[in-house]
């Protein structure tokens, strides 16, 4: 079986235009220019770029289009939004501004059949299901939104089975306890759900070093997201990338962007 390359993949999480960061979804920061660090970080080799406004449920719309549109321009790597895409026309509108995919999680939750519409009209490579995910005191994870505020009842794996079976092509899957925390990702959290899906799963939650990214992926991850160790200068994606290459991970070659 080939190796699949490692996708590193640089998350932005916005609140009205600022770069924000907290712990555990709580107690946010703001941490610079989110289009000036998202140019930073195309230049030390991000595989993706994953933006998410954190507000955009709140408010009933994603405010991302903006920077969505500069971003697109100079940084030529895939870029996921998400946050308020309730319909195929908030789809639409991040879509045609530059972003290559639209990453789905309250609306989701309230009406599964948003799924197969965004995946039937523009192709699940575009389709990406989102899921806060939260752990129980008798065990598992319940599926949250809005930042982890809001409870859907939801199994969070039976609810990645059944995402990835209404047309899902990926999962973005967040561990609200291990988010900001830098201690490490939840690994039983992923590969509860890596072993039941049969599409990638990004995992995204805590990860602040190569041992870190390496234990997602012998989970069953095929990308990490980094967001608060690259914030905060604890960690590059190009020296990642070394660390997890000498280790004799497959990740894709190093490359110099055009972005300063």
């Amino acid at each position: 079986m080939t190796p699949v390359n490692i996708r590193l993949i640089a998350r932005l999480d916005i609140k009205l235009q600022h770069l924000i960061k907290g712990v555990q979804m709580e107690g946010w920061r703001k941490m610079g220019n989110p289009a000036e660090r998202a140019r930073h970080y195309y230049a030390q080799g991000a595989d993706e770029l994953l933006y998410m406004d954190v507000v955009a449920s709140l408010y009933e719309r994603n405010n991302l289009s903006d920077i969505v549109r500069d971003v697109a321009q100079e940084a030529f790597v895939p870029i996921t939004v998400g946050g308020g895409i309730s319909d195929l026309k908030s789809a639409k509108q991040l879509l045609d501004v530059g972003a290559d995919k639209v990453a789905v999680n309250t609306a989701a939750t309230k009406n599964p059949d948003i799924i197969r519409e965004i995946s039937d009209t523009y192709g699940s490579q575009a389709m990406v299901v989102s899921i806060e995910a939260k752990s129980l005191p008798q065990g598992g994870w319940e599926a949250m939104t809005d930042n982890g505020r809001n409870h859907t009842g939801r199994d969070v794996v039976k609810w990645a089975v059944e995402a990835a079976e209404r047309g899902a092509g990926e999962i973005l899957i967040t561990s609200i306890d291990r988010d900001g925390t830098m201690k490490g990702m939840d690994i039983d959290l992923v590969t509860a759900v890596a072993r039941e899906v049969e599409i990638p799963v990004i995992a995204s939650g805590g990860a602040a070093s190569a041992t870190h990214v390496s234990e997602a992926v012998a989970a069953g991850a095929t990308a990490v997201s980094l967001a608060k160790a690259l914030h905060t200068d604890q960690l590059t994606l190009s020296g990642l990338r070394a660390d997890l290459s000498k280790t004799g991970m497959s990740v894709r070659d190093h490359f110099t962007g055009d972005a300063t």
